[in-house]
């Protein structure tokens, strides 16, 4: 998966509107245009890019078109955010050892 279709594709808030819907289950395309002030065919070209970024999967039922999450739709965000939280965390550590080291010498220096 394409990380950065899935960050262009939830740049949208009516497609994290969408995602936020499907959380709930599998919902048809009709269901899903109903809350929005906007034409079935325009639902649908969201669907589509939501659908190529990997956050939904489509499935057919007859007429009906129901969508879902992707199961690991998220999982690339997932993991290129625990890269930077880990990048964050060492340097935190790295400068909480900076700062009781000077906090020892502060210590020593005034006895």
């Amino acid at each position: 998966m394409d990380i950065d279709a899935t960050f262009s594709a939830l740049a949208d808030p009516t497609r994290r509107a969408i995602l936020a819907r499907l959380a709930a289950g599998e919902v048809g395309v009709m269901e899903l245009a109903e809350p929005f002030a906007m034409s079935q065919p325009a639902i649908s070209r969201h669907l589509k890019v939501l659908e190529t970024a990997g956050l939904i999967v489509r499935r057919v039922d007859g007429a009906r078109r129901p969508c879902r999450l992707a199961p690991n739709g998220l999982a690339p965000v997932h993991e290129w955010l625990e890269t930077l939280r880990s990048a964050f965390a060492a340097n935190y550590d790295r400068l909480d050892e900076l700062l009781a080291g000077n906090l020892a010498g502060e210590k020593g220096d005034s006895l």
